[in-house]
């Protein structure tokens, strides 16, 4: 915790962000309030004691707040008493980034690096069209998260799985000489631009839900559908976005996984499996670096649920090098 004390009598004062907050009633019908909060490094069950204020007067889930209060102990588990509380002002200098999950690189550096791979196309329509898609999307996946609650669910996520893609890509190019290197690595950086339109984001930054186009279409398809109007007002010829729609049409490999159809060239298979390459690594990683060497994780319902083990030979992060 990044509370500091703050007196000799056990009171802890600093920023949290509100994960959830519940109002309910106490035995003697007074109301309380029921809270997670975090600071970047875990999470506390907190407590607000007889609150007077309306609900509109609360802490509002994925807001930070300045806090003052004790910490004790309750059924084995910390929680923190709160007395007082405040919401943040500019003057506070809060980064959101410091209270969520985030990735380990700056989302300029990671976007910087994919953009040097676009300017680094050969193909003069696919190099036209990635940068065109950039050019429009860029503000709105700047720190979008990979995923709702699986891999990449962290500030900057979808730059990082993007980015670690296009590296196993150039790898996998160089090793392959049938594999168009130009087109698998445009099928990479544009396959997930429209999780921009398929979640809804809380102020966190972080992923709350689905919006309705994201459940009635979602990913790949609106992707292909973006890919499709930015390319024709851009010129790009029709068997260039046919390629490049379908990459991102069939990128989750089978229909059960969500795909529109199964791969049916070299480049898309190629990106469907280092799709879920990525992704399992970082599953598998996130869940065995919180276990002690020689133990198992929880079984995993994304990965056949299955446990991982932890062999202790490495020490396990899911910082990949970007």
């Amino acid at each position: 915790m990044k509370l500091k004390a703050i007196d000799n009598n056990g009171t802890l004062q600093g920023f949290m962000l509100v994960k959830s907050c519940d109002r309910k009633s106490a035995k003697n019908g007074s109301v309380y309030l029921d809270l997670v909060l975090a600071d970047g490094d875990g999470d506390v069950v907190a407590k607000i004691w007889d609150f007077k204020g309306t609900p509109e007067q609360q802490p509002a889930a994925s807001s930070v707040i300045r806090v003052r209060g004790t910490l004790s102990t309750y059924n084995g588990q910390p929680q923190f008493k709160i007395d007082r509380f405040r919401q943040t002002v500019p003057e506070d200098g809060i980064k959101i980034s410091e209270f969520v999950p985030s990735a380990s690189y700056e989302p300029d550096y990671m976007f910087d690096k994919i953009s040097a791979l676009v300017d680094s196309l050969k193909d003069p329509m696919l190099k036209k069209l990635v940068s065109a898609v950039l050019d429009e999307y860029k503000d709105r996946i700047f720190e979008l998260p990979g995923a709702y609650k699986l891999h990449h669910a962290i500030r900057g996520g979808l730059l990082m799985h993007t980015l670690s893609i296009c590296r196993m890509a150039l790898a996998v190019a160089e090793i392959y000489p049938s594999i168009d290197r130009d087109l698998l690595l445009s099928g990479v950086i544009l396959h997930d631009i429209a999780k921009s339109e398929e979640f809804s984001v809380a102020p966190s930054g972080l992923v709350d839900g689905y919006t309705a186009g994201g459940t009635l279409i979602g990913h790949l398809v609106k992707g292909a559908i973006i890919v499709d109007e930015i390319g024709k007002k851009n010129n790009i010829d029709e068997n260039t976005l046919m390629l490049v729609e379908h990459m991102l049409i069939s990128h989750h490999g089978e229909p059960e996984f969500g795909a529109a159809v199964r791969p049916l060239f070299l480049e898309a298979v190629v990106l469907s499996a280092l799709d879920s390459l990525d992704a399992n690594i970082y599953e598998i990683e996130n869940a065995v670096k919180d276990v002690e060497v020689g133990d198992f994780t929880a079984r995993m319902w994304a990965l056949d649920d299955r446990k991982f083990f932890n062999h202790g030979r490495k020490k396990v992060t899911t910082d990949a090098v970007l």
